[in-house]
């Protein structure tokens, strides 16, 4: 994983939750850090815009779609995979 990659998920989620980025640690999901759905589509939405990658996510519901958003880390690692395969 692109280190890179992980500073800038971490800001884009430390922002939505308002929280400074020395707050957020990898096991922590988007509801411990007080990230509501709104704030998980705006999140997910700024991962996309940062990136400029699609991510495969239903808003209705988000465990559906492919992208798994159960911990910080497991969100990091998906965006990487899909930053790697856009480069392919």
């Amino acid at each position: 994983m692109s280190e890179a990659i992980r500073i800038k998920v971490f800001e884009i989620i430390a922002e939505q939750a308002v929280l400074d980025v020395s707050d957020i640690s990898p096991e922590q999901t988007l509801e411990d850090l007080g990230i509501d759905s709104m704030g998980l589509v705006e999140s997910i939405f700024a991962i996309e815009e940062a990136f400029d990658i699609q991510i495969p996510f239903n808003a209705n519901d988000p465990r559906q779609g492919g992208f798994d958003i159960s911990t910080v880390a497991t969100i990091v690692e998906a965006v990487s995979k899909l930053v790697a395969g856009q480069a392919q």
